[in-house]
């Protein structure tokens, strides 16, 4: 019978010294000790906490084994200095142990200490391919997607109370893109004066150009952080407020005129309004990109229509719908699109009948539509 006590009070502190040692590396995770990690650091760190996980569904039923590791676990932050538990980035109950593996790979993913290698192991972890996943357990990968899709169904509720915000009509999956786009965008600026530039010109060569654009606009109309106390670590559902990112975007778009006028053809003429009205210094490329559109229409006398020399030239209603859709914006953006429209049509010979000028017909157009 002594042996059995002094076998099992042996195997208990065994799992504690563990749990001490795995809390650890877990609080190591989101410093710039990283940056010395190894694939195969980063490889038995995630077995680890797959380990720990495991720990927790054996003995999460067990009182007396899950109060002493609590109490473990509690002596450990109170060493930290005299820690406390929302300032402590280890481990701080016994129930974080059912998420270490997510917590866990939730920091290397956001740490931007860690080198190339261990990074690119790192995905090879989470994204193991088809035919990986242990058909009794979910995959970190499938947890992770979870955590998103909650995510964004927080964006989701938090949206239908913002109906003020124009990104507050995006797919909620964009908002969450457009935040880490900021975050991220903050974060390679503060390492590197090109970092923004370079991170963007990688990801527009890279994402799909009918999604990306939309999360630049989403990321561009993102309500700025209100002021109040920081907030705690995103542990499971709870968004971050992106530091700031826009200026890079903006003087990004402005300094590629091939990218802005992608950017421009492929969002709906309302939300790069939107746009516009929020970054006024995006509206003299935009009213550019919209004349030079504008004259490459010619007059079909029998079709009695604008229409393009060529079969890639937008149609004179969409071109008209945008120009609606900066008319209804405030009044200094309305004002100044309609002063454009007022010159073009000067130079193109003033003349009021229809037919003659696409500016007269667009000012007609607009006239009667607002």
């Amino acid at each position: 019978m002594k042996t059995e006590i002094r076998a099992s009070r042996a195997a208990m502190e065994s799992l504690s010294q563990q749990l001490e040692s795995f809390s650890e590396v877990l609080a190591a995770s989101r410093t710039p000790h990283v940056r010395s990690w190894s694939p195969t650091t980063v490889r038995r760190a995630l077995q680890w906490a797959r380990y720990m996980r495991h720990v927790y569904r054996r003995f999460g039923r067990h009182a007396g084994i899950r109060l002493a590791l609590e109490r473990r676990l509690r002596d450990q932050w109170r060493r930290e200095d005299g820690a406390a538990p929302a300032t402590y980035s280890g481990l701080t109950s016994f129930r974080a142990l059912g998420r270490c593996d997510l917590l866990l790979a939730q920091r290397l993913l956001g740490n931007r200490a860690l080198g190339g290698a261990a990074f690119r192991c790192l995905l090879g972890q989470l994204c193991p391919g088809p035919g990986a996943q242990d058909a009794e357990d979910e995959t970190l990968q499938d947890r992770l997607a979870l955590l998103a899709r909650r995510r964004a169904a927080v964006h989701l509720l938090r949206a239908s109370g913002l109906g003020e915000s124009p990104a507050a009509h995006e797919d909620p999956l964009t908002q969450t893109q457009a935040e880490l786009l900021l975050q991220r965008l903050r974060e390679v600026g503060q390492a590197a004066a090109e970092g923004p530039r370079r991170l963007l010109c990688g990801l527009w060569e890279r994402l799909p150009q009918n999604s990306f654009p939309r999360v630049i606009a989403a990321a561009l109309l993102l309500p700025s952080a209100p002021p109040g106390p920081p907030q705690k670590e995103l542990e499971l559902d709870s968004p971050k407020t992106p530091g700031e990112g826009r200026h890079e975007l903006v003087q990004w778009l402005l300094g590629k005129s091939d990218t802005m006028t992608a950017f421009c053809h492929s969002l709906p003429a309302g939300l790069l309004a939107s746009v516009v009205g929020r970054h006024p210094e995006l509206f003299p490329a935009y009213l550019a990109l919209l004349t030079d559109w504008g004259r490459q229409l010619n007059y079909d006398l029998q079709k009695g229509i604008w229409v393009g020399a060529e079969a890639g030239d937008g149609p004179w209603e969409e071109l008209l719908s945008r120009f609606q859709s900066l008319c209804q914006a405030p009044l200094p953006l309305k004002d100044e699109v309609l002063r454009a429209l007022e010159t073009c049509k000067a130079q193109d010979g003033g003349f009021e009948a229809p037919g003659l000028s696409i500016w007269t017909d667009l000012l007609l157009a607009l006239g009667s539509g607002v």
